[in-house]
């Protein structure tokens, strides 16, 4: 593994915006982490990426890449694959775990043969969903390779029809059985998983609610029997493994508190999570006692190419 010594890098590009349905969120993390930066002592470049991307990056010769993109293309080993390619170390998952993460079908096939407990799911024809259920209600729908909740279809139990998707959905969805129960996430930094969030909001726990103001409450850490809270920070580490991630990680679940242990199964585990302070998981290392910077440099340090 290429990586950086402690202290080694000093030019870091943040590259954040693109071109996914996340672009907005990425603008914000990058903004933030670029100050974050600065203050830790670096020099710092933001490039918006674009179709010049791979030109910007040889003109400004970083020493390493803050990748704060999300979403697909910066998240799905697209970015990656550029950045192995031009030998620039670079932050968070390589190209195979980036990959993995970001196609729901495949790392929950990953996770299946890790043990991990996940929920039955399909992928189907959108044309399919829109015509009849494809599995027993109560079901959710959702893009296999978009993050940050865009485009969720929760399809309740006494739904008499099936979801009528928007055209702007791809046309192969994932349908996954409905998880009921409390809503919570643990983020792994390198090989340490670090606490357990409780994410209470009046309903689904979507993109509304992940970004706008009072969408969401964070209880950090959660209130939740110790044995739920070990099992949350001992699945998010084994899924963390099981996909091949690097630094930073986030693994959200689904609690059902009426099932015990039972109840506890994994969503998905995102591999560029939300990087605001406020977010999930620089709000879990700061409960931790890592501040923002100290975080922002720790995932600068970790940065490596053949990750």
């Amino acid at each position: 593994m290429v990586g950086m010594s402690s202290g080694a890098a000093s030019k870091v590009v943040v590259v954040m915006g693109g071109l996914s349905a996340e672009r907005e969120v990425s603008l914000s993390s990058g903004r933030e982490c670029a100050a974050a930066l600065t203050e830790a002592g670096f020099e710092v470049v933001s490039v918006d990426a674009g179709a010049d991307l791979c030109a910007e990056l040889i003109k400004h010769k970083p020493d390493v890449v803050f990748n704060a993109l999300h979403g697909r293309w910066g998240e799905d080993g697209c970015v990656q694959g550029l950045l192995e390619w031009l030998r620039i170390p670079y932050t968070h998952s390589g190209v195979l775990a980036s990959a993995l993460a970001m196609d729901k079908e495949k790392s929950k096939a990953a996770f299946r043969a890790a043990g991990l407990p996940v929920v039955a799911s399909v992928l189907a024809a959108k044309a399919d969903v829109r015509a009849a259920h494809v599995l027993p209600p109560p079901y959710v729908v959702k893009p296999n390779n978009e993050g940050s909740s865009v485009g969720v279809y929760i399809v309740h139990e006494a739904a008499n029809s099936p979801p009528q998707l928007s055209d702007d959905m791809p046309d192969l969805v994932m349908v996954e059985t409905y998880a009921p129960g409390r809503e919570l996430t643990t983020a792994v930094l390198g090989d340490r998983a670090l606490t357990v969030t409780d994410i209470i909001v009046d309903g689904w726990y979507d993109y509304a609610a992940k970004y706008s103001v009072g969408g969401s409450r964070h209880v950090v850490p959660a209130d939740i029997p110790v044995d739920i809270f070990k099992a949350c920070q001992d699945l998010a580490l084994r899924a963390h493994r099981a996909l091949g991630c690097s630094g930073l990680s986030r693994t959200d679940f689904r609690w059902d508190e009426t099932r015990g242990l039972d109840g506890l199964i994994i969503l998905e585990t995102n591999t560029q999570p939300g990087m605001t302070p406020t977010s999930l998981a620089p709000e879990q290392a700061a409960a931790v006692g890592m501040s923002f910077p100290d975080l922002c440099r720790w995932i600068i340090e970790d940065a490596s190419c053949d990750r």
